[in-house]
């Protein structure tokens, strides 16, 4: 999961080399952390949060195959 967040977060961003992805696991979900340079912070999160639920959509999506519950986090 961390891989598909990076792969969509770096080819939205003007710094691909300063994303960041730290995956948590617990028992039945997992928390992803996105981290990003502060001037592409808008471009991850898009207007009115539009991207970034996109982003949460495609993952939870994946996630449905392994039956885990996925949570995105922007940092």
């Amino acid at each position: 999961m961390g891989e598909l967040v990076k792969y969509i977060a770096q080819a939205l961003v003007d710094n691909p080399e300063e994303v960041t992805v730290n995956e948590v696991e617990g028992e039945q979900s997992i928390i992803i952390e996105l981290k990003v340079a502060p001037e592409d912070m808008g471009k991850v999160i898009g207007k009115q949060g539009r991207i970034a639920k996109a982003i949460r959509t495609v993952v939870k999506a994946a996630a449905t195959k392994e039956n885990k519950r996925v949570i995105v986090e922007i940092i």
